[in-house]
């Protein structure tokens, strides 16, 4: 039995023992939180979070003040602290807390919800009344997942979820509504991304900048998710280097990225899971359409060149690949996947990455940001040049 199994166990066990506790005080929030923080892991776990950088990274505290959001109220926002405590409890990295959050955000609003269909749920403590059948709590687990006395306890639905979520396959890298879909089988599956972006912030806020992690030899380490490792926002820098020309310089007003020096042949990455929106030759100055060639002074446009378009309605553009892109139109795609190499093609003085984000699904000049800070605040840092 692995870790996290065994962990999970003894929380389903301890919930089920605190149910009946729960059941008498017929409290939420502040008591019931109280009695919930009994399931936290020894004190080796808070340890090494706390090492871990980025605030630090801390255990949650599930019975504190705890940060506001605009979006959720003092309850909903506790019930996210359990769902990361647990997680931090098993051992799952912090990726896992970002989706069971944003499942959890779809599935509930984060409420944990009774049902009329189950009128002995009504008896216990809740924060509202679902309508979909017999789903019950954070995460609308139907019976196949525990009593309802078990489905209504927050500790131990999460415990639940991530015991699934770690058994799905390449479930790091992978699009989040994807993997929580594997976990739940919900009937509106591709609710889940959009989530994705105030999870993480949830995350963040609650837990000391934990999304901006990436597990590397089983440690979590902070703003260091490149080479194909993906930080617990989803995200990765599309390659190592240094950042040489940037985002619409004095001299450069109309650039609308930024250009990473690195080697021809140099493998280039999907920054985050997506689909593929573009993956072409970028015609030149005259139309022609010859990206088999370096480009400057004659080429102009981006050579051969990929859009992705990601969760929250981002798009990422890489351009000047040195031969025809590895993904096709409308693959989906996920983090950390090579997608081309860099070359020199179309408006290119040398091999280089030019690297572009975009907001609000806007691919023109218009909806692009400055990829510096961007990709600082998911984890994945583009390093700038000494």
């Amino acid at each position: 039995m692995t870790a996290v199994s065994r962990r999970s166990v003894r929380i389903g066990v301890i919930a089920s023992i605190l149910t009946g506790v729960l059941l008498l005080l017929c409290c939420t929030g502040g008591t019931a939180a109280f009695f919930l923080s009994g399931l936290g892991g020894d004190g080796e776990d808070g340890d090494s979070l706390a090492g871990f950088g980025c605030g630090p990274i801390r255990p949650v505290d599930i019975v504190g003040e705890l940060p506001r959001f605009t979006e959720y109220g003092d309850a909903q926002v506790r019930n996210a602290a359990i769902i990361i405590k647990v997680g931090q409890d098993l051992g799952v990295p912090s990726r896992g807390w970002v989706i069971a959050l944003a499942t959890a955000m779809q599935e509930s609003a984060l409420r944990n919800l009774a049902n009329s269909d189950v009128p002995e749920s009504l008896a216990l403590p809740h924060e509202g009344v679902g309508a979909d059948h017999d789903s019950l709590g954070l995460f609308q687990q139907r019976p196949g997942w525990g009593s309802v006395a078990e489905r209504m306890t927050p500790s131990y639905t999460a415990g639940k979820f991530y015991e699934k979520l770690v058994k799905v396959r390449s479930w790091q890298r992978r699009p989040l509504t994807v993997v929580a879909q594997q976990v739940q089988i919900s009937a509106y599956p591709d609710a889940y991304a959009k989530h994705e972006e105030l999870a993480s912030k949830i995350v963040d806020a609650l837990a000391g900048g934990a999304a901006r992690t990436v597990e590397i030899n089983g440690k979590a380490v902070c703003d260091a998710a490149e080479r194909g490792e993906i930080a617990a926002s989803g995200w990765t820098a599309p390659i190592p280097g240094d950042v040489g020309s940037g985002f619409r310089t004095a001299s450069r007003p109309s650039h609308n990225g930024v250009d990473i020096g690195a080697a021809k042949g140099t493998e280039i990455r999907a920054a985050a899971a997506g689909r593929v929106l573009v993956a072409r030759c970028d015609p030149d100055n005259r139309g022609r359409r010859d990206c088999d060639v370096d480009g400057y002074p004659d080429k102009g446009g981006c050579g051969w060149y990929v859009d992705l378009l990601h969760a929250g309605g981002y798009i990422t553009r890489y351009c000047h690949m040195v031969v025809q892109p590895r993904v096709r139109l409308h693959q989906i795609v996920p983090a950390g996947e090579v997608i081309g190499q860099v070359g020199s093609s179309g408006n290119s003085s040398g091999p280089h990455l030019h690297f572009e984000v975009h907001l609000r699904n806007d691919r023109s000049s218009r909806g692009a940001v400055d990829p510096v800070p961007f990709m600082r605040a998911r984890g994945a840092p583009l390093r700038a040049a000494e």
